[in-house]
């Protein structure tokens, strides 16, 4: 989906310098050639302030650290989700998305300047010790986050696999901050798991979109699928944070044969494409229900838009997070790298998800069990929430079964029905689905 010959990777999850061209756009859409002579003066008075520091500034700085800086802050005062990293964080970057990384498993964000839990992914050490979407980061390892940036975060809170991370949290309805001592663990690629709920209904669960996540779900389905045994399908993407644009139209084109996946919108030809289904000789039948929530975002929001435009599945559960811009990682020349804000991304039906995120069809909140239906949607964090936003399972290491005996297989899906009042009401329109069309055919 991206041109070759330019040299970036996509990137829609949640984690310049000075302007190349001379050529500017103005309100009406009419270029203007921006004068040279200002810019150079900029230039100079940003020269002027670098030597006024070296010089008289109270103790010595490397001059390298101070440009660096200066980067970094012209670059987050674009976007929340915009960012310059060095030589290292970069590489960290493509580890993380080419395979396995060390770390606690959590998608965070800069909200109203304090770093806060977009969602954490499932089965890591993050979600396993209780932390949750909307929660704000105070502290890491006793140093206060206040006038951190996004990927001096993650560096901190990222490490090698058995050392331990002290995290203070501060939670909606908590009267004190949280503190949490999280032990680092292996994050694993493998993104999908799936069950069968009842004879004929499947349940498919993404936690995020990596580079090997299509295949693992196409693996998944086949399992599923086998003998025609499918008569409807769950799909979860609930607090699932997002990650490889192509994955998402991969996954996409899994259940779709026609119509608009995505489309990219920017400010260059070159970001601006569209990805559309193709025609498959195997058709996706059967009925599909999208879980969604708050913690759903960007690559999970493409799915669940491309699905809902193209009328191929009902959307249940709660409005999503709303990140629908598209991220480029554009290499420097140093061995450091610029992560750009570079398009905006819309649904089959022309719609920018942008701060809106995607309205389910149905729309009910989870209810914890227990838990009183006053409280039962908890608060997420959304796109429109971020200051200078742009407005407009470890067990399944295949992705087809689960690793265990059926009985274990049976008490997971036993304790997800009795746990989860949205799967329950998937399940109960699915089989409604099954019979309706049966009186309809007159079968």
């Amino acid at each position: 989906m991206l041109n070759p010959k330019r040299k970036y990777v996509a990137n829609i999850g949640l984690i310049g310098l000075l302007v190349g061209g001379l050529l500017f756009f103005n309100s009406r859409g009419s270029h203007v050639e921006a004068d040279t002579n200002d810019m150079y003066k900029q230039i100079e008075i940003f020269t002027e302030v670098l030597r006024q520091v070296e010089k008289n500034y109270v103790e010595p700085q490397d001059p390298q650290d101070l440009i660096c800086g200066a980067i970094k802050g012209m670059v987050q005062n674009l976007d929340p989700h915009s960012s310059f990293m060095t030589k290292e964080e970069y590489d960290e970057l493509m580890t993380e998305t080419k395979g396995s990384f060390s770390g606690i498993g959590i998608e965070i964000t800069i909200r109203e300047k304090v770093l806060t839990v977009v969602s954490p992914i499932e089965g890591t050490p993050a979600y396993e010790a209780g932390i949750k979407a909307g929660d704000r980061i105070i502290m890491v390892d006793g140093q206060s986050t206040q006038g951190m940036s996004l990927v001096e975060a993650v560096k901190k809170i990222r490490g090698a696999e058995g050392t331990k991370v002290d995290l203070t949290i501060a939670r909606e309805g908590e009267e004190k901050p949280l503190d949490f001592s999280i032990t680092r663990g292996v994050i694993p690629l493998k993104s999908v798991k799936s069950y069968t709920i009842e004879p004929g209904m499947g349940y498919i669960r993404i936690s995020n979109f990596q580079s090997n996540t299509a295949e693992d779900l196409a693996s998944a389905l086949e399992e599923l699928e086998k003998d025609g045994a499918l008569k409807g399908l769950i799909l979860d993407l609930r607090n699932n944070p997002g990650g490889l644009l192509s994955q998402a139209i991969d996954v996409s084109e899994l259940f779709l044969d026609s119509g608009v996946i995505v489309s990219t919108k920017g400010r260059e030809n070159g970001h601006n494409i569209q990805a559309t289904a193709h025609e498959d000789k195997k058709k996706c039948t059967y009925p599909i229900i999208v879980l969604v929530n708050g913690g759903t975002a960007s690559a999970a929001e493409i799915v669940a838009g491309a699905l809902q435009g193209n009328k191929k599945a009902i959307i249940l559960g709660t409005r999503t997070f709303g990140k629908g811009s598209v991220q480029s990682i554009l290499p420097l020349s140093d061995g450091s790298a610029l992560r750009l804000t570079t398009a905006l991304y819309y649904t089959p039906s022309g719609k920018s998800i942008q701060s809106s995120g995607i309205v389910p069809d149905i729309e009910i909140p989870f209810l914890a069990p227990d838990e009183k239906p006053e409280k039962a949607s908890p608060r997420f964090i959304r796109e429109e929430n971020l200051k200078g936003h742009i407005a407009v399972e470890t067990e399944n290491s295949t992705g087809a079964s689960e690793k265990g005996s059926a009985k274990e297989k049976d008490e997971k899906v036993k304790t997800l029905l009795e746990n989860d009042n949205q799967v329950r009401q998937a399940l109960q329109l699915l089989k409604s689905w099954s019979i309706f069309s049966k009186i309809q055919s007159g079968a």
